[in-house]
């Protein structure tokens, strides 16, 4: 765990196979995954038996599934065998947010917007609290045989990306602009969650990341910014499925111009005027504190889920959850440092050994507390640990 009391989350490192990396998880948290997962459906299929029946959750997994990856269905594989829960269980569970719509914001500042010219961002989840998902933390740290290593800031046992870095610098926000009116959505595309995990596998800078968007058969309606903190610039992306607009920072076509700025990318929905007013009063002047303020001011109050601050140069997280009905933007926001649960580098080799665990398959899951270790090499068919802080 790292925090303290009822501000602890699980930070999770998963290595291996994508199947692998889904077996540990689900075997690390298999109450937790098994309670998030069964609440999650059940309480959706309550709320709107028809929109969230078996039958429509299947349905759009026939849909999107020729779009996801191998990799994210291996991994759900996993999840649903480490759990002991059904493989179906598990992908309608994951297949709730297709078909439903939400709202959020985010926002990008480096270089001279930023104290110290790193990239820093931002992504508030404001999904209601009457889901318990926040009773279901979970910081996944991913080490991959083969791709790059990433973290999914989400909820136990839930694979699917709504925000996350890899440790390439790639910062990954989304803000959801479907309304319901739309519903029933076309569904013949690949849904972000499942794309961005694609993006943080295998984008290694911006011009990838942006380059595997484009080339997506997307669905829905959102906007997205992506940020690169090694190279230090991001774009928003109004991506209103097929259509695609992208700006640059302190760009006169960006749909809030005027109130553009340079080394600055931002959407908060109806909040921009509240964002518009902090970045003018900060600009150049941003460190985590600063932009932990800026997040706490642009959420929708009374549904903000989760709140997660990115220095994507250093690759450090700060990460707020709800606490029951208490939302996100007033809790504590953790301080997580990537680096500490990353035994990896640009050539894709493991660094120095300090301690080790080693599991031979998936029928024996090792685990390891870890008090001052900063590097871990993780090893074998199967390797998965959790850090103490």
């Amino acid at each position: 765990m790292t925090g303290s009391g009822s501000d602890e989350v699980p930070v999770l490192v998963v290595t291996g196979t994508p199947y692998e990396m889904g077996y540990a998880l689900g075997q690390l948290m298999k109450d937790e995954v098994r309670g998030l997962l069964g609440t999650y459906l059940q309480i959706a299929q309550t709320g709107d038996a028809k929109r969230f029946s078996n039958e429509t959750l299947d349905a759009a997994w026939e849909s999107i599934s020729p779009h996801t990856s191998d990799r994210f269905k291996e991994e759900l594989r996993g999840v649903a065998d480490g759990t002991g829960m059904s493989l179906d269980a598990v992908r309608r569970a994951h297949m709730v947010p297709v078909v439903a719509d939400f709202a959020c914001s985010g926002v990008a500042v480096w270089g001279k917007a930023s104290a110290n010219g790193d990239l820093y961002q931002i992504r508030n989840l404001d999904y209601e609290t009457g889901a318990g998902l926040q009773d279901y933390p979970a910081v996944v740290i991913y080490i991959p045989d083969k791709g790059i290593p990433h973290v999914n800031v989400t909820f136990a046992g839930s694979i699917g990306v709504n925000t996350g870095m890899n440790a390439e610098g790639v910062a990954l926000t989304e803000i959801g602009d479907t309304p319901g009116g739309d519903y029933p959505f076309d569904l013949n595309g690949v849904h972000f969650t499942t794309m961005f995990r694609d993006i943080l596998y295998d984008a290694h800078n911006l011009d990838e990341a942006v380059s595997m968007i484009k080339q997506a058969p997307r669905i829905k309606k959102y906007h997205f910014i992506v940020g690169d903190g090694k190279n230090k610039k991001a774009v928003k992306m109004k991506a209103h499925a097929p259509e695609l607009l992208i700006w640059n920072d302190n760009d006169p076509k960006d749909e809030a111009a005027p109130n553009v700025f340079e080394n600055i990318v931002y959407h908060a929905e109806g909040r921009n005027p509240i964002a518009f007013a902090h970045l003018s009063k900060y600009q150049g002047k941003y460190d985590p504190q600063r932009m932990i303020e800026l997040s706490k001011s642009v959420p929708i109050k009374g549904s903000n889920l989760l709140d997660v601050v990115y220095d994507a140069t250093t690759l450090e997280l700060w990460v707020a959850y709800a606490e029951k009905v208490e939302n996100a933007y007033l809790r504590p926001y953790v301080h997580v440092k990537m680096k500490d649960y990353l035994p990896y580098n640009p050539k894709g080799e493991h660094l120095i050994v300090t301690k080790e665990t080693t599991a031979t398959g998936p029928s024996k899951v090792a685990r390891l507390a870890v008090l001052a270790a900063p590097l871990l090499l993780l090893t074998g068919v199967a390797t998965w640990w959790i850090r103490w802080a």
